[in-house]
């Protein structure tokens, strides 16, 4: 994959850092902006709990329940895609990538009204301060 791909509303940018310290960045970002971590999902230690082996994969479920509901208000099937997500992951040539949905697709695939985007186009801006 190139630095930056976009493909099927999903954006990867890979990450100069390793796993724990990207996942570890984007923690600090979050809580020093004062949003919300709802969870960390650790895909690969799950795993490893059932006997299986994955490459380091963790999940980032993050939002802002200002924000969200105004999204939710105006198309409820959006919930869907919320709260925000941002997947940090190692590929088997031991690149990092950041992985999240690209803002424009899920604007598109709910009929948001443009005025609400903005709201989504943070986490590309995350995503992109984390990786580098």
């Amino acid at each position: 994959m190139p630095d930056d791909l976009r493909e099927n509303g999903i954006v990867h940018i890979q990450s100069e850092h390793s796993v724990d310290d990207t996942v570890s960045h984007l923690q600090q970002m979050l809580e020093a902006q004062a949003v919300k971590i709802f969870a960390i999902v650790d895909h690969s230690g799950e795993a490893e709990k059932v006997g299986l082996r994955m490459l380091n994969t963790k999940l980032v479920i993050f939002g802002n329940p200002k924000a969200g509901t105004p999204l939710m208000l105006a198309a409820p099937t959006i919930a869907l895609d919320l709260p925000l997500r941002i997947l940090v992951w190692e590929d088997h040539e031991a690149r990092v990538w950041v992985t999240y949905n690209d803002p424009e697709f899920l604007g598109n695939r709910h009929h948001l009204p443009l005025h609400l985007m903005g709201t989504l186009t943070v986490v590309g801006r995350l995503a992109d301060e984390v990786a580098h």
